[in-house]
């Protein structure tokens, strides 16, 4: 079975690296990482080092490179890079993905699923989305603290097939998962949350204890937390009535001191970031179902002027 995890940074070196135990004892599994730069360097060196809550771990892939043309035909690929580099690595892997050959996606956004079928037309697609704190600390070593470490995901709307060997995997590698009848309803949880003190913390320049104590800040996380939640129930997406306030009070349950991903990227001019998959696919999805988006419309736009004054 040929396994590639693209994008071997925080997210796919926690996956990636728990698969690659199997190694030991499946001499028909390979494990390919595809990853860049020193941290590349350094996995092909020495592997790469996992140092995760449960102890850490020396991981060594089958081979680890830069480019997916180098990659063989697939069975599973987990797609584990930012959206902003989702088409291209897109378009690269279309060749590798045979039928059978199921993709599971762990990175944020509400509209991966289709993102990746206007490229990749055959194989099977997992609507997913995961909750795990992980970070490159330094060149070849990732380090995972907190997050309850599982993937959620569920079938693909437009295909029924499942090989069961994936759970099989998953169980054996010792990866939390939960299976979904409804996979969307845990991505658009998770998207209001993220999203809302995404944009909120990055424009503003705020810790999420910041933004929660201050009553203008929280009404703008509230207000996009609400245009999203009304967009979503035009999408006809199963959600709770009281999923804004218990999206708003997750905030409380990081330290005072806890900066969001995106607001972490957002920092780091010489980087891209996700302020697209954020702002601007709430207000795509706004004006697709006559929704008014005025907060994120606003934060995203702060944002966008924020970047290019700078």
């Amino acid at each position: 079975m040929n396994i590639a995890v693209i994008g071997a940074g925080g997210v796919g070196g926690y996956f990636g690296g728990k698969l690659t135990q199997l190694l030991k004892d499946q001499k028909d599994l390979n494990i390919f990482f595809i990853a860049r730069g020193i941290h590349l360097d350094e996995i092909k060196k020495n592997g790469l080092i996992l140092d995760s809550d449960e102890g850490q771990m020396i991981c060594v892939p089958t081979s680890a490179d830069d480019n997916i043309s180098q990659l063989p035909q697939l069975d599973l690929c987990l797609i584990c890079v930012k959206s902003y580099d989702l088409e291209n690595v897109l378009t690269q892997l279309k060749s590798k993905i045979k039928d059978k050959a199921m993709i599971l996606p762990l990175l944020n956004g509400v509209d991966i699923y289709d993102r990746i079928r206007t490229i990749i037309k055959n194989g099977v697609v997992f609507p997913s989305c995961v909750y795990v704190g992980t970070h490159i600390e330094k060149p070849g070593k990732v380090t995972q603290r907190g997050g309850s470490c599982t993937i959620h995901f569920g079938k693909d709307p437009n295909n029924d097939y499942i090989d069961p060997e994936i759970f099989e995997l998953l169980q054996k590698a010792k990866i939390k998962y939960n299976w979904l009848d409804d996979p969307y309803k845990e991505i658009w949880s998770k998207f209001i949350f993220i999203a809302s003190f995404g944009m909120v913390t990055a424009n503003y320049n705020k810790t999420l204890g910041e933004v929660m104590e201050s009553e203008e800040l929280s009404g703008y996380v509230e207000d996009i937390m609400n245009e999203i939640y009304q967009i979503a129930l035009k999408k006809n997406i199963s959600l709770p009535e009281t999923i804004v306030n218990d999206s708003y009070m997750k905030g409380a349950k990081f330290p005072f001191e806890t900066k969001t991903s995106f607001q972490r990227d957002y920092e780091n001019r010489a980087k891209s970031d996700e302020r697209d998959l954020f702002g601007g696919a709430i207000i795509r999805l706004g004006e697709q179902f006559g929704i008014k988006t005025e907060a994120a419309k606003s934060i995203y736009c702060s944002l966008e002027k924020n970047r290019i004054i700078e």
